[in-house]
């Protein structure tokens, strides 16, 4: 880093509330928090968060994320630790025998995340939970190798479970389906709810602004892609439609579940995931 961008970042810090700011937003982790949530923990008004907010966003140390009608603040690790990494760099000379432990301040976080990844929560939503929900939670609860753990749910479940056809499609490619059901997104706004890293809707017509708030959420995106339940025509055409459907998905996982999410801040991220919603549309037919 220059010298002159560290400067700037650590003239940003040299005052206690962003201190207390910046502490905040690191024990609260990459989800983040919302502005008035920061506002009540640290007792301060809106007005005067909203100053040390800017100049901490600035120095490049934190980033904001629109979800709804919030801005969701978080710290920006990479950022902070280069800072401190700049300090030490030249500590005795590049000669770390000479500095005792400072250099595994630096070391141990990376090591640490290369030998015990991260688990991410990604909840699924489309209206009724019936296809597309159920088919993402199946798909990547299997292609993510540990590293991700799904949920799916709807703002009207079918009282029905998910379709049959869908269920026999993911059951021939090689799914467990025995756990699958159709269920509300209440079931996810609770307390004892399970804190979601993304949550992402399939919906063609379904609104994000009316989602919940599903508290400590990372990252929302939308791929909207159509509904299997409003497929017509002949078996042998819905079959196909179904296929693509679920390779549609399948590729968008793939990928997502491929993402360097260590190396991409909360705004990378949501920009990555917003991309996927577009080039391929073309592999899915309404």
């Amino acid at each position: 880093m220059e010298s002159s961008r560290v400067a700037f970042a650590f003239a940003a810090l040299g005052q206690e509330t962003r201190l207390d700011l910046l502490r905040v937003l690191l024990a609260a982790g990459p989800s983040g928090l919302a502005a008035g949530d920061v506002a009540a923990r640290l007792g301060v008004p809106p007005s005067t968060l909203s100053f040390h907010l800017r100049a901490l966003d600035q120095a490049g140390l934190i980033a904001a994320t629109r979800q709804g009608r919030s801005l969701i603040y978080a710290a920006q690790v990479d950022r902070l630790r280069a800072l401190l990494t700049f300090l030490a760099d030249a500590c005795c000379d590049g000669d770390p025998a000479r500095c005792g432990d400072l250099h595994r301040l630096f070391d141990t976080p990376r090591e640490t995340a290369r030998m015990t990844p991260a688990t991410f929560n990604v909840l699924f939503l489309c209206t009724r939970n019936s296809a597309r929900s159920i088919m993402g939670e199946a798909i990547l609860n299997d292609i993510g190798q540990g590293r991700f753990r799904a949920f799916s749910a709807g703002s009207e479940p079918l009282p029905a479970g998910p379709l049959p056809e869908v269920l026999a499609q993911l059951k021939a490619m090689g799914h467990d389906v025995s756990a699958l059901r159709s269920k509300s997104w209440d079931e996810f706004t609770g307390p004892d709810a399970p804190r979601m890293d993304f949550v992402i809707a399939l919906c063609d017509t379904l609104n994000l602004q009316a989602c919940p708030d599903f508290e400590g959420t990372h990252v929302t995106a939308a791929w909207p892609l159509p509904d299997p339940a409003k497929f017509s025509g002949t078996a042998t055409e819905r079959a196909t439609l179904l296929n693509e459907l679920y390779a549609a998905l399948h590729r968008r996982l793939s990928i997502f579940t491929s993402l360097s999410f260590g190396a991409l801040d909360r705004m990378a991220m949501k920009a990555r995931l917003d991309e996927l919603a577009q080039p391929l549309n073309a592999g899915t037919r309404a």
